[in-house]
């Protein structure tokens, strides 16, 4: 893999990929990672859009939010048309109809729901064939598109219009799956989590999933004001706190070697999380000592996976 510009302060993309002018909420946390995903990769891009949020609120006919080549696709298949156009490229190159040289990013988006649940299958043979292009999930723990319904992305506790909290169920009672680690078990070059409160990782995360050859897959925290009852602008506090407890650690897994981006000393209590966010308030006191032992027993996994490589 050629040598990648690290992004700073400094060397900080200018132009702007995705337009002011959409209609995503106040504080999204997902509309804020896509910029930042899209200006580190830059405009040499096409991208598969699966419906939702993203979508709804980048594309209001007979607007566009995109400045680059943008595909809505159906809910599941995102990574199936990102294939498509994948493979398209290439037979483009071999007839001459393209420059065999030009490096043109295929990206894909779709939110938890649509990865996790009714997209998992198109993901699982997309990164099994092995087709050079970037998936992103962009991960807000239900399918706030179409009314906050719970996924299997959504975590333990969490109340949802169709995991309400009350008086005989606590919310969510099953654990968030780990899109992550599924993916690496399909022995991809490149793995990462990312979050748009540390972006200059999430940046550079993206930068070097474009960059590397194969399948790539970016999993991005994103905090949803609506979704998850917050203020409008707590999202970047929010991620924060979620990696700073170890709710959702900032790491990468390139060609099977993980490494840990962002360790603290000491994590911070998981109730500093729990208790920015109002699909939470619910839970008592034993509710949250499973969540906090469940995060010390995943954080202290992953931990061990990063001291193999040192």
């Amino acid at each position: 893999m050629a040598t990648i510009e690290k992004i700073t302060a400094k060397k900080l993309p200018k132009e702007e990929i995705l337009s002011y002018g959409h209609r995503a909420c106040q504080g999204c946390g997902e509309l804020l990672s896509v910029r930042l995903i899209t200006k580190a990769i830059g405009p040499d891009m096409i991208i598969a859009n699966a419906t939702g949020c993203l979508e709804i609120v980048t594309s209001s006919f007979p607007d566009s939010a995109w400045r680059v080549p943008w595909i809505h696709v159906a809910f599941e298949n995102a990574a199936a048309v990102a294939s498509g156009v994948e493979s398209a490229i290439k037979v483009l190159k071999r007839k001459g109809k393209l420059p065999k040289d030009r490096n043109i990013t295929v990206l894909a988006f779709a939110g938890d729901g649509g990865t996790a649940d009714i997209g998992l299958q198109a993901l699982s043979g997309a990164l099994e064939r092995g087709h050079n292009f970037v998936y992103v999930c962009y991960d807000n723990e239900a399918y706030m598109n179409t009314g906050i319904q719970r996924s299997s992305s959504t975590p333990f506790g969490a109340s949802t219009t169709t995991s309400p909290a009350g008086k005989k169920s606590i919310g969510q009672h099953t654990k968030k799956k780990n899109l992550p680690e599924i993916a690496v078990a399909h022995g991809i070059p490149y793995v990462a989590t990312g979050c748009p409160a540390y972006p200059y990782d999430l940046m550079n995360k993206a930068r070097k999933a474009a960059a590397i050859e194969g399948p790539a897959y970016l999993h991005v925290f994103s905090p949803c004001p609506t979704g998850w009852r917050t203020l409008s602008d707590d999202a970047i506090e929010i991620g924060r706190l979620a990696v700073k407890t170890g709710v959702f650690p900032l790491y990468e897994v390139e060609n099977g070697k993980y490494k840990l981006n962002v360790k603290s000393r000491e994590l911070i209590p998981v109730e500093e999380y729990l208790k920015t966010q109002g699909r939470f308030r619910h839970l008592k006191e034993e509710h949250i000592k499973i969540i906090q032992e469940e995060v010390n027993k995943n954080y202290e996994l992953l931990l061990k996976k990063c001291e193999c490589f040192g």
